[in-house]
């Protein structure tokens, strides 16, 4: 009597131990449950990532050809002991581009692939009258050479729009010096002259 009486206990007990180890399974959850809902307040966020492109781009435009002609000419009525004449200056080119810095600012760079001998071919850049952001500043102009010189500086972020009438205009004009008048030699003679735009 006294063994099954013992017995039943124990067997009560158990039962009893593995309801409430379950009761405190399911309260604990329960609260875990409750405290991650619980942690909503007034705000919230979330992150946006806007991907900007490097732009680098640069055109030289023209109502007409891109290519220029530029004639010496003797002076008439044809008269011993005259000199020849330069051409009058080239405006016809317009330098646009396009530019999205990073760090550095740009600059564009200009240089010829050959000399003329005797004949100065001289460039200038004007202000760009057109399109946004921080267009560069045009340096004070300078005789083509075969090494890059600087014509706009301090480019950042801008474009100059595209087309002719638009962006920087470029002024070229010739001068056969009399201290370099020994050089000249009669023909045609050809030179490209190349625009880089580079990181400063």
């Amino acid at each position: 009597m006294y063994l099954s009486i013992s017995s039943n206990l124990s067997q009560f007990m158990r039962t009893m131990i593995t309801k409430s180890s379950f009761i405190l399974v399911f309260v604990l959850a329960l609260g875990a449950s409750v405290s991650v809902f619980a942690q909503d307040t007034h705000t919230d966020n979330h992150t946006i990532t806007i991907d900007i492109p490097a732009v680098s781009l640069l055109d030289l435009e023209s109502s007409g050809s891109k290519n220029i002609s530029a004639a010496f000419i003797q002076p008439l009525p044809l008269e011993a002991g005259d000199r020849i004449t330069a051409p009058v200056a080239n405006t016809t080119l317009w330098l646009n581009y396009s530019s999205i810095q990073n760090v550095k600012t740009k600059r564009v760079d200009v240089k010829s692939s050959a000399l003329i001998d005797g004949v100065d071919v001289n460039l200038v850049a004007g202000a760009s009258g057109t399109g946004f952001g921080t267009k560069g500043a045009p340096t004070a102009g300078f005789k083509l050479s075969l090494t890059d010189q600087v014509l706009i500086n301090d480019i950042g972020s801008a474009y100059t729009v595209s087309g002719p009438n638009n962006g920087h205009p470029l002024t070229y004009s010739f001068a056969a010096l009399d201290a370099n008048y020994g050089a000249l030699r009669s023909g045609s003679h050809v030179i490209t002259v190349t625009y880089t735009l580079l990181e400063n």
